[in-house]
């Protein structure tokens, strides 16, 4: 200690351990691409090609779009384990860390080249090799000249700017004794199909068009587009849709909106057609897709399942809801950096519990309808009566007061809250 002050001692994490460690974050393959695809779309790209190209060992994934592109500074800063950069309240970008740990979750070697404006003919590459990082044991990155740089890395800028990102060296993709094997060359051709089918469920709103602001995005694997899946069937006629309800969800930083949107699917006798059906049961089929899809700035996150809140019934399959909520409250849904996980806070569970109850039966009631009972009844008045306390106490900024008296009245008089929908 000198002049009273403690003296400070600079720790840097060792490259070599730290870097290999952080391969496994939670990625799976069609998790990991729909990472950078997050980078496209918050690049305002409107078309970004997903190639795959076997090729045994030298096999490799190559992601191009048309954003708005980055210059040199800003593809340095991209490489950074937790780079700096900032993100607007729509991004679907948090962590500063995708761009890597995807990537290297699947691959040994990343390389990005970007162009940022038609008018400017410069290009710039950069990689990043783990097999350095772990040999150096430093945090280093490629400065490649572009006219050196690999041709599927600047070919596609040379027409248009833009963002490229190339994976080679997939370990992590052809993990089997024969890289170069039918076995590998048939698993690594199944990889296309599997993305299509979860970037279609991930990216639906935006393949569709339809968030306010944003024109719609098409996405390509192998040259084939990717089709939108719609968990909640809403082209069905005989799909019910049950009222919003919109919640002030508090957090250290204020509140924050949250939305539920729930649906009743029909029986499979009120479905258009049998395609139709059976395209609705998703890819882990109709049990295990019920219950909640909870989006984080329209792009979704959680795919079905109940969090806790109930547990998997055939009886209310046809039950789906969306619960909507935005970057301001990741502390409280608890995001991981993978962006494949999240937990619904207690406090929102608590205030769904009430909405729940009439959706669930509904579905039940449909699940044993025929095809012109399929639409559930019309919320009771009472439960419009509830509904209405309920606005009218947000909007005064007295719900929490309000939910305590909720619970007051249920213990001293549980008939009458009963009768008022509670």
């Amino acid at each position: 200690m000198a002049n009273g002050r403690l003296r400070k001692i600079r720790v840097i994490p060792s490259a070599s351990r730290l870097v290999r460690s952080l391969r496994d974050l939670g990625y799976d393959f069609p998790q990991a691409v729909a990472d950078l695809v997050d980078n496209s779309i918050t690049a305002e790209a409107s078309r970004i090609a997903i190639d795959l190209c076997f090729a045994g060992p030298d096999s490799w994934l190559r992601i191009v779009d048309d954003g708005s592109g980055m210059g040199g500074e800003e593809i340095t800063e991209a490489m950074r384990y937790g780079s700096t950069r900032t993100y607007d309240d729509e991004a679907l970008g948090k962590f500063g860390l995708g761009l890597k740990t995807a990537s290297l979750s699947q691959c040994r070697r990343l390389s990005v080249g970007s162009r940022r404006a038609r008018t400017r003919a410069r290009m710039e590459v950069r990689a990043l090799d783990l097999d350095h990082v772990i040999d150096s044991d430093r945090w280093e990155i490629f400065d490649i000249p572009a006219r050196n740089a690999d041709s599927r890395v600047v070919g596609p800028l040379r027409e248009a700017p833009g963002t490229v990102v190339l994976w080679e060296s997939l370990d992590r993709l052809l993990a089997f004794k024969i890289p170069w094997g039918k076995r590998a060359e048939n698993a690594f051709d199944g990889l296309a199909d599997h993305l299509r089918l979860h970037l279609g469920m991930i990216f639906h709103r935006f393949l569709t068009g339809e968030i306010d602001g944003l024109g719609r995005i098409e996405i390509l694997v192998n040259d084939e587009p990717v089709v939108s899946w719609d968990p909640f069937g809403r082209a069905e006629a005989k799909t019910a849709i049950l009222p919003a309800v919109d919640f002030n969800l508090q957090t250290a930083e204020g509140f924050g909106l949250v939305r539920f949107q729930p649906y009743v699917l029909p029986p499979r006798e009120a479905f258009s057609s049998d395609e139709a059906f059976h395209a609705l049961a998703g890819p882990r089929k109709w049990n295990a897709q019920q219950g909640f899809y909870i989006y984080r700035a329209n792009r979704l996150i959680q795919a079905g399942g109940w969090s806790r809140m109930r547990a998997l019934d055939e009886h209310v399959k046809l039950a789906r809801a969306s619960i909507d909520f935005y970057p301001e409250l990741d502390p409280a849904f608890k995001i991981n950096v993978a962006k494949v996980r999240v937990s619904i806070p207690a406090e929102l569970k608590e205030a769904l519990v009430p909405d729940m109850d009439p959706w669930v039966r509904a579905a039940q009631s449909a699940y044993r309808a025929n095809a012109k009972s399929a639409a559930p009844p019309r919320p009771a008045p009472r439960k419009e009566l509830r509904l209405a306390l309920e606005r009218a106490a947000k909007d005064a900024g007295e719900l929490r007061a309000f939910r305590r008296i909720v619970r007051r009245l249920r213990q001293m008089d549980p008939g009458k809250a009963s009768d008022l929908g509670w």
